[in-house]
C-alpha cells in the first residue's frame, strides 16, 4: 500500500504555532507594517502620493513589493492609512475641551500640545497640508464626517465660555483655525524658520520662547475684558 503524499498546504494547516511563537510572529508583522508606513510617510511627504511608487516604498522599508501589497491592497489605501493616523493624533488634543474647564488654561494647554505635535510629527503635518492644498481628494470623507462633528462640538464649548463671560467675544471657528495655522506653520515651513532664525522647535529654548509668544498672542486676544 502506497503512503499518501501530504501537500505543503496540508502540512501548513496541521502546523500549530505555540502561543510564544504566535506572539513573535504577530510582533514581526506589526514591525514590518510599521516600517512600511514609516517609509511611505517619508516619501509621501516629500514627493506626494502621485510621485511615490510601491517599489520606492518597498525599497525604503527594506521589504519586497509583495510584502507591501500583503498589508495594503494598493498605494492609495496605504496613503489613507498613513494620513488617517495623523488625523487621529492631530485631533485627539481637541477632544479634551469641555465646558467645565477654565478656558484660558484649556486653550494654553491645547496650544502647547499642538506645538509639540508640530515638533514631533513634522512630516505628518506636511503631508496633511499637501493633501488639503490639493483639495483632499483621498481624505474628503474623513474631513466631512469625524472632523466636522468634532469641530461643531468644540465650537459649542467655546460659545458657552463666551456666553458665561469666561472669554471675550470671539468667533470659535476663527479661534480654532488661528491656533492650527500658527502652530502648524512651525512644521510646514520649518525650512523657512530655520533659514531666518537659525533654529527650530527641537531647540528647547526656541521651543519655549515660541510657545510663550504664541500663547500670549492668542490668549491676550480672548481673555475677558475687565
Amino acid at each position: 500500500m502506497k503512503n499518501k503524499k501530504i501537500s505543503s498546504s496540508e502540512k501548513s494547516a496541521k502546523r500549530v504555532l505555540s502561543p510564544s511563537s504566535q506572539k513573535r510572529r504577530e510582533k514581526a508583522q506589526e514591525n514590518k507594517k510599521a516600517a512600511i508606513m514609516k517609509a511611505a510617510l517619508d516619501l509621501f511627504s516629500r514627493n506626494g502620493v502621485n510621485g511615490t511608487s510601491i517599489e520606492q516604498i518597498a525599497e525604503k522599508a527594506d521589504v519586497s513589493k509583495s510584502n507591501v501589497l500583503y498589508y495594503f491592497k494598493n498605494k492609495e489605501q496605504l496613503y489613507i492609512e498613513v494620513i488617517t493616523r495623523l488625523l487621529e493624533i492631530w485631533l485627539k488634543p481637541l477632544q479634551s475641551f469641555s465646558i467645565e474647564q477654565d478656558p484660558i488654561e484649556a486653550l494654553a494647554h491645547y496650544i502647547k500640545v499642538k506645538l509639540e505635535l508640530s515638533r514631533d510629527y513634522p512630516a505628518e503635518s506636511k503631508l496633511f497640508c499637501m493633501e488639503v492644498v490639493q483639495g483632499a481628494p483621498l481624505l474628503i470623507q474623513e474631513l466631512e464626517s469625524p472632523l466636522t462633528t468634532l469641530i461643531e462640538n468644540k465650537v459649542a464649548v467655546i460659545k458657552e465660555w463666551v456666553e458665561q463671560g469666561k472669554l471675550a467675544e470671539v468667533d470659535p471657528y476663527h479661534l480654532i483655525f488661528s491656533i492650527w495655522a500658527i502652530t502648524q506653520h512651525y512644521a510646514d515651513f520649518n525650512v523657512q524658520i530655520q533659514a531666518v532664525t537659525g533654529k527650530n522647535l527641537n531647540n528647547r529654548a526656541f521651543f519655549n520662547s515660541t510657545l510663550i509668544n504664541i500663547q500670549n498672542i492668542i490668549l491676550e486676544g480672548v481673555r475677558p475684558r475687565v
